[in-house]
């Protein structure tokens, strides 16, 4: 999508500017990301970099991010072990966890609506979701209540995304996903084991905002700063805020605070690049799991190479404050472009 962004970016500038083929691209793009959109903003980031290829991005504003898990409420534990057991027979029924069926769909709909309309069943619901969840407050009834629930479309998560939440679950590590097989994960990664993400966080060569939630329960505050004591342990240009926010708080309820910050992060980015900032296969080093190997080698450019280790942060860097009024310290993904 970022490459697509690129590609009709330039076409448009071409008639305008003689230069935009230079190394310093005439407009920039940030990525705002939020749960599993995070996550995924960071898998694409270090990639990129660890391959040598231009990610296109100046600045990622993080909000809750996924990734690290062990902290995470009760019904979460429970999913970590069910869904690998399960889903290898339930793929062939249904292609992942959703509504199946119009008629279901529609029944969910009216139900969404039926909470809406009344108070007294909406907040029993509200606080039953809220309990399974582990007690994040986030407006369960009114999301649902959004006009992609409907009958004809519906969100569902496939069964590989599971899986993959379950993996670094149990793993308690931020991993690409594991295909079961040392051939297949060597035919993916260049590797007999995934590719650790936080491991190689000192590939990022962009400012990272990370931002956590005081309220939320899906993605703990622990979990969200985990991801910031790693990167600023790498070296990677990293700020840190939190908010009284639940987790669906950062995208559901528009709240200037929220709003405020994210407009200021946009405008500190700055053109990127083409070329990566780093050295690429030929000089970066692939840091990953520590159990399972010895001895590390640099990249090359078809395998990302055997892993290094990276020290562990025994004390919390210190947090600094927001000068945004209203934050204390601070699924899906977009892409803000100014040219």
């Amino acid at each position: 999508m970022i490459e697509k962004i690129h590609e009709i970016k330039l076409s448009e500038l071409r008639q305008l500017r003689a230069d935009t083929e230079t190394d310093s691209l005439p407009y920039s793009i940030c990525a705002v990301s939020h749960s599993l959109g995070g996550a995924a903003m960071l898998m694409y980031l270090v990639t990129r970099c660890l391959k040598g290829l231009p990610h296109r991005l100046s600045r990622a504003t993080l909000l809750s991010p996924a990734g690290f898990h062990e902290d995470a409420a009760m019904i979460f534990k429970l999913f970590e072990y069910f869904i690998p057991a399960f889903a290898p027979v339930l793929a062939p029924l249904i292609p992942g966890l959703y509504i199946p069926t119009k008629f279901f769909r529609m029944l969910f709909h009216k139900l969404a609506r039926d909470f809406q309309n009344y108070p007294a069943i909406g907040g029993l619901v509200q606080t039953l979701i809220s309990y399974v969840v582990g007690g994040d407050s986030s407006n369960w009834v009114g999301v649902i209540g959004t006009p992609h629930y409907n009958m004809n479309d519906m969100p569902g998560v496939s069964y590989r995304v599971a899986v993959h939440l379950a993996q670094m679950k149990h793993a308690k590590k931020f991993l690409m996903y594991d295909f079961g097989s040392s051939s297949a994960n060597m035919e993916t990664y260049g590797m007999p084991y995934p590719l650790d993400i936080a491991a190689n966080y000192g590939a990022i060569d962009i400012p990272v905002d990370v931002v956590a939630g005081q309220k939320d329960r899906l993605i703990p505050r622990s979990m969200v700063l985990k991801h910031y004591r790693m990167m600023k342990e790498a070296g990677v240009q990293v700020s840190y805020e939190e908010f009284d926010y639940a987790h669906l708080d950062f995208t559901f309820s528009h709240k200037e605070e929220i709003l405020t910050y994210v407009m200021s992060r946009l405008l500190l980015g700055s053109s990127p690049t083409t070329k990566s900032r780093k050295s690429g296969y030929g000089s970066l080093k692939y840091q990953g799991s520590r159990d399972k190997r010895k001895s590390s080698k640099h990249l090359s450019r078809k395998s990302f190479g055997k892993q290094d280790s990276i020290s562990t942060v025994n004390k919390l860097p210190e947090e600094p404050t927001s000068p945004i009024s209203g934050c204390s310290s601070s699924e899906g993904s977009s892409t803000s472009g100014n040219a």
